[in-house]
């Protein structure tokens, strides 16, 4: 069975309230926003990277680096993942490029 994302922000949640001597998510959200924002960014790079050199192996691990900063930034700042996929489901409601074109009008 595969770990899904809502399963991996639950853990996190857990994680987060532990010491940050004992959890690498508490470290991060103790230190602040801007570094749990620091590091998404550098795995975002490295993501890219990794896609732009075609290291299809390099890209799955720092995909899944992305996914967890991602989720550990949110949580730094209060943001539920249900909020991310609710707007997910809004957005998807139209063709993309509908939805594109909307908010260019605003």
């Amino acid at each position: 069975m595969t770990l899904s994302i809502e399963a991996l922000d639950a853990r996190l949640a857990e994680r987060a309230t532990a010491s940050p001597d004992q959890s690498y998510t508490a470290k991060l959200i103790a230190k602040g926003t801007a570094k749990c924002a620091q590091k998404l960014g550098e795995e975002a790079v490295e993501a890219v990277i990794a896609a732009m050199s075609g290291d299809r192996e390099e890209l799955v691990k720092e995909s899944a680096d992305v996914i967890y900063h991602l989720l550990v930034l949110l949580r730094s700042e209060g943001v539920a993942l249900a909020e991310v996929s609710q707007e997910l489901d809004r957005r998807t409601a139209q063709s993309g490029l509908d939805e594109k074109a909307a908010r260019s009008r605003d």
